[in-house]
C-alpha cells in the first residue's frame, strides 16, 4: 500500500446552525448576517488550508439539481478545493417494503449525485432495531449495503458506514458487517467521537484498516462519563501507524462557536498531519 497520505478536509456538518437549507427542505433561521451556503463554506475551507471539503446532503438546497452540483463543482475547483465527499442520513435496517425501498433510492440517487461533483465517497448510517431481532436488522442492512454497494461501485465512489450508534455502535457489530457486504466500494465511515466504551481509540484502532473515509471530532466520550478533548496526536499516529491513506475531515460538534474554533483546531489537525510520520 505504500506510506500514509493524509489529506485534510472539512465537513459542512460543522456549521450546521449556520445554513439556511436545512434537512427535509426546511428553512433555518440562522444568525443575521452570518448566513452560510455551501459556496460560501468552499471559500472558508480555501480560506483555512483545507485540501477537501465535505458537502454534506443536508444542506444543499432542494430540488438538487445536477446544475447546482456541477456549479458546486467549478466553484471547489477555482478555489483549489476538493469535493472530498458527501454524507446522507439514511436507514438500512428496514425490513422489505416501501420505506426500506424509499431509503435505497435515496442512497442511489446521492450516488449519482456524488458522481457528479466527483466526490470519491459517501457517508451512510446503518440505523436502529426498528423493532426486529439484531440478526434481521444486521442481515437488511448488508443486503442494503449490497445493493447500494453495486449502483456505487459503477459510479466509482466508496460508501462508507459509519460507526454511529445502532446496531454499529459496538466496534465488532460494525467490523462483522462490514466484513459480510460483498462489495469492495463498501467500507468504514470512521468517526472518532462515535464509540462510547470504556477505551474509544481501542475501538477506532481495530477499524482504522477498513476505513475509506475519517472524521475527526474535538471531543470523545467514555462509557459512563462526561466528554473530554480528543488526543488528537493519538489519533493521527493511528492513521500513519495503519497506513491509512485518504481524506481526514474535521466534524466540529463541540460548544464553542465554530467560526472561532474550527480555524484553530484545522490548524493543528493539519500540523499533526503534515509531520513526519
Amino acid at each position: 500500500m505504500g506510506p500514509p497520505r493524509l489529506k485534510l478536509s472539512l465537513a459542512a456538518y460543522s456549521f450546521r446552525e449556520f445554513f439556511k437549507a436545512q434537512p427535509g427542505g426546511k428553512e433555518g433561521k440562522p444568525p443575521v448576517g452570518r448566513e452560510m451556503d455551501m459556496p460560501g463554506f468552499l471559500d472558508f475551507c480555501a480560506s483555512h488550508g483545507c485540501e477537501g471539503a465535505e458537502i454534506t446532503s443536508y444542506y444543499v438546497p432542494t430540488p438538487v439539481t445536477e446544475d447546482y452540483l456541477l456549479n458546486l463543482k467549478r466553484h471547489a475547483f477555482l478555489r483549489g478545493v476538493e469535493v472530498s465527499g458527501t454524507a446522507v442520513g439514511n436507514t438500512f435496517t428496514l425490513p422489505r417494503g416501501e420505506r426500506r425501498d424509499r431509503e435505497i433510492a435515496s442512497v442511489k440517487e446521492w450516488i449519482r449525485f456524488a458522481q457528479v461533483m466527483g466526490a470519491p465517497h459517501i457517508r451512510v448510517f446503518a440505523g436502529n432495531l426498528e423493532g426486529q431481532s439484531p440478526a434481521d436488522a444486521k442481515r437488511h442492512c448488508i443486503e442494503a449495503l449490497e445493493e447500494c454497494g453495486d449502483a456505487a461501485g459503477r459510479a466509482g465512489v466508496f460508501l462508507g458506514i459509519e460507526n454511529h450508534g445502532g446496531i454499529v455502535a459496538e466496534a465488532d457489530e460494525l467490523l462483522d458487517i462490514v466484513r459480510s457486504v460483498r462489495s469492495p466500494w463498501v467500507g468504514i465511515n470512521l468517526d472518532s467521537g462515535n464509540f462510547h466504551s470504556s477505551d474509544p481509540y481501542a475501538d477506532l484502532r481495530k477499524c482504522v484498516p477498513f476505513a475509506v473515509n475519517v472524521q475527526v471530532k474535538v471531543e470523545i466520550r467514555r462509557k459512563n462519563a462526561k466528554a473530554e478533548a480528543s488526543d488528537l496526536g493519538l489519533l493521527v499516529r493511528m492513521l500513519n501507524d495503519a497506513g491509512y491513506q485518504g481524506w481526514v475531515a474535521l466534524e466540529y460538534e463541540a460548544a464553542e462557536d465554530p467560526h472561532v474554533a474550527v480555524p484553530r483546531y484545522l490548524g493543528a489537525l493539519g500540523s499533526l498531519m503534515r509531520a513526519p510520520a
